[in-house]
């Protein structure tokens, strides 16, 4: 498909005609483990990769290849392999390219899971880790100019909802001979495309935005095909391996991925302006709004600031305790990117590994409420947000 198609007309017909069968509409889903081969030479020529076809389930499978080909022409990228969740995505892709003695830089600011293996798992390795103040370039650039093997950006970041600037940190790690792995979960290929930026890797946890209705889970990794290529070696003999029936929803919930995310970034933009009003809201972070720090980067480098937002209450804690079980149109629950509204502390969805002083360490107060906006009616979901805030106002006076 040529790059000059939309992402929405992408979203929907990318990756999928090959794969359809018996003048089918839609790509099946095939559950099938192994492949059958009556010639033993071409069986041959498919297992060592000269030919195409599938052998075994835990290498490829129809299905998700159907996935990989649609969000890799999506990011516009050379090649795609997927993975069974997002983690697995993230760590397949370190696993695979770091070796003792190597050096990471990163930011602070990533999701709990990620900032876990850079603080534990990797040290243990001998992997050296330096992960820095999310926005503050100069200092990461003075990292990476002492030498690294791989840069790890996620942007925007997962609460706190932080940017970097990609083409900037990108034309270091080219002088420096470096990786450039940029996860773009909250983003999605609808709003950035780290890629055309000159990242060399781009990660998705599948699970949020691209499948979009909690329903399946997944991870996706895209870039240049040389370095997709070593991580598809490693992810198939590790097994981490995609599930065709995740894969099938993955592929129905993409079809309305640009209607979705535009819907939710036009809430979150909305909502965030409101609250960021409120008299009961201490603080609210959204790369839309002026005054956010990195509001005229994520201008630059994205389409659309998206659905995800954080929020603090005057109160803490406290507040967000009686806040969040009011809300009648909410999942209060660990996910983000679905059709419906999902909320929640970071110390129970996005840090729940960390622990209370590691999140202030991160600059993540214990109050913070994550986000997600949904496809939902902004008048219904503005008035939920505000019959929850009068908690706050009923409780003050009782006290």
């Amino acid at each position: 498909m040529k790059r000059n198609v939309d992402h929405a007309t992408e979203a929907v017909w990318a990756g999928e005609k090959a794969y359809r069968v018996h003048g089918a509409s839609q790509v099946p889903v095939v559950n099938s483990v192994a492949y059958n081969y009556d010639d033993l030479d071409h069986w041959y020529q498919v297992a060592i990769g000269e030919e195409d076809g599938h052998i075994y389930g835990r290498n490829t499978n129809p299905t998700v290849a159907s996935f990989e080909d649609k969000i890799k022409q999506m990011e516009g990228a050379e090649a795609a392999t997927s993975f069974s969740t997002g983690m697995a995505a993230i760590s397949n892709t370190l696993h695979t390219f770091l070796r003792p003695g190597d050096r990471v830089v990163s930011i602070k600011d990533t999701y709990g899971g990620t900032n876990k293996i850079f603080t534990e798992f990797l040290p243990k390795l001998d992997i050296e880790i330096e992960l820095c103040e999310t926005g503050n370039h100069e200092a990461m650039e003075n990292e990476i100019k002492k030498g690294c093997r791989l840069i790890h950006l996620e942007t925007p970041t997962n609460p706190t909802v932080k940017i970097t600037d990609i083409e900037r940190i990108a034309e270091l790690a080219r002088e420096q001979d470096a990786l450039l792995v940029v996860d773009n979960t909250f983003a999605t290929p609808i709003l950035q495309n780290p890629l055309s930026l000159g990242a060399d890797l781009v990660i998705h946890s599948a699970t949020k935005f691209l499948g979009g209705h909690a329903d399946a889970l997944g991870g996706v990794l895209c870039g240049r095909k040389d370095l997709v290529e070593q991580v598809f070696h490693y992810r198939e003999i590790n097994g981490a391996t995609m599930d065709p029936n995740a894969a099938y929803l993955m592929i129905r919930g993409m079809k309305t991925l640009d209607l979705r995310v535009w819907k939710q970034t036009e809430n979150a933009g909305r909502l965030a302006e409101y609250l960021s009003n409120h008299p009961a809201v201490a603080e609210v972070f959204y790369p839309g709004l002026e005054d956010h720090p990195n509001h005229e980067i994520a201008k630059k480098q994205m389409k659309g600031f998206g659905s995800m937002f954080s929020f603090s209450l005057h109160g803490g804690m406290d507040a967000v305790k009686e806040v969040l079980p009011r809300l009648e149109f909410a999942n209060r629950a660990a996910n983000l990117g679905a059709v419906e509204t999902t909320v929640g502390p970071a110390r129970t969805t996005s840090h729940v590994e960390s622990t209370p002083e590691e999140r202030a360490e991160l600059g993540i107060a214990e109050g913070l409420i994550r986000y997600s906006a949904g496809i939902e009616s902004f008048d219904d979901l503005k008035q939920d947000l505000e019959n929850a805030l009068q908690a706050l106002n009923v409780s003050n006076a009782q006290s």
